[in-house]
């Protein structure tokens, strides 16, 4: 079945932050009101949804920004009255021009992703600043996101560290990913695995899942913290109970290899099922590897090759490698040369090295006892193949 390897595949540390908005708020400054605005907020938290929507407008159109904002929020959500995002935008606006600093941040939120209003990035930022410039540290962690697969935003490294750094001392924990990450990359800063570290950890300590992550990946690998697996064990295990899919894999690989702990393949089998039932590529070759081998499980070739399988159909060139293999020998599957030899075909694309010249070969041998029409098929079926990730 090939070489099991079983390394940290695309499991190593992300900038994952979708947009920060703000919710419903349940205290309010202006006092000749209080009484009306706690009871919406009384009405809300009891899940009264149209009560509170009446309680609001009203308040609202007398021009408490408080209010306006979050009629914003009621809109936004569809709690109590239909979804409208316009609507939204109008209340947050609203409240936003008299300067309260989360109907900012949710305005620039709206603009940011073209809800209710033509997306407009430049706007989006504009808002965001006239909050974060109040010390609103979900405005300033938004400021300094980036998020190059789905925003252009004018903001260089520097000014991206600034804000990011004033959010995560005030104990925005995302925002003390960010912050960690930059240190990690060097941008905007000097690298500085001591202070991603250090960032990583306080925001670790606050439960978020990313840091806890991130910070076992950094005491797995000795960077900004002396080498300890044990630390490194203990982090990836708090990520990975809230169902962090990365810290599962890297949980069940350290059982798989006992470090930081006994072997014990029962234990990395389970950490692996748990991310690949999430859909992770990594966790789906190595579950297949462990029912291959018969590590942690009953030997149930069947069952390698269906998440072998899975793991392929996203693009993985080790499973689409192994699973060409088992469609080769008709081993877990019927024996097919077709599929076998375009499985071998879109490995070869992905693999480099030994490894491509590996697959090359043993395609070869299979187009060997292959006629002339099922090569053609098998080149088309490669072609037209597409990956496509798993619905969670």
């Amino acid at each position: 079945m090939g070489v099991k390897v079983r390394e940290r595949k695309g499991t190593y540390r992300f900038l994952t932050f979708g947009l920060l908005t703000l919710l419903f708020s349940i205290s309010m400054a202006v006092t000749a009101y209080s009484g009306q605005f706690e009871d919406a907020a009384a009405a809300y938290k009891r899940g009264d949804y149209e009560e509170a929507y009446r309680l609001t407008k009203a308040l609202a159109q007398e021009g408490i920004y408080e209010a306006q904002y979050n009629l914003g929020v009621m809109y936004g959500d569809g709690r109590g009255v239909p979804q409208n995002y316009t609507e939204a935008v109008k209340w947050y606006r609203k409240a936003a021009e008299q300067g309260y600093a989360k109907a900012q941040v949710n305005l620039g939120v709206m603009y940011d992703k073209g809800e209710g209003v033509p997306q407009d990035h430049t706007e989006a930022m504009k808002w965001y600043r006239k909050a974060a410039e109040q010390g609103n540290a979900k405005a300033q962690q938004n400021l300094a996101l980036k998020d190059d697969k789905s925003r252009v935003i004018p903001l260089d490294n520097t000014l991206a560290m600034k804000w990011s750094r004033k959010a995560a001392e005030q104990g925005d924990a995302s925002a003390q990913v960010n912050l960690a990450l930059m240190f990690d990359k060097g941008e905007g800063v000097p690298q500085n695995y001591t202070e991603a570290a250090k960032w990583f950890g306080k925001a670790a300590e606050q439960g978020n899942a990313k840091a806890q992550f991130n910070l076992g990946t950094m005491y797995a690998d000795g960077r900004g913290v002396p080498q300890d697996y044990t630390e490194a064990m203990k982090w990836y295990r708090k990520a990975a109970e809230q169902g962090y899919a990365k810290a599962q894999v890297n949980l069940g690989l350290m059982f798989d290899k006992g470090e930081g702990v006994p072997q014990n393949y029962t234990e990395a089998m389970k950490w692996y099922r748990r991310a690949a039932e999430q859909g992770d590529a990594s966790a789906q070759v190595n579950l297949a590897l462990m029912f291959d081998a018969g590590e942690g499980v009953p030997q149930d070739h069947t069952k390698a090759a269906k998440w072998f399988r899975k793991a392929a159909d996203q693009g993985d060139a080790q499973a689409q490698y192994n699973l060409a293999l088992m469609y080769d020998k008709g081993q877990g599957v019927p024996q097919n040369y077709i599929l076998a030899h375009m499985w071998f075909n879109l490995a070869v694309s992905a693999l480099e090295g030994k490894g491509r010249n590996d697959a090359e070969k043993i395609r070869d041998l299979v187009a060997s006892k292959m006629t002339p029409a099922q090569i053609a098929e098998a080149e088309r079926l490669a072609r037209e193949w597409k990956p496509k990730k798993e619905a969670k």
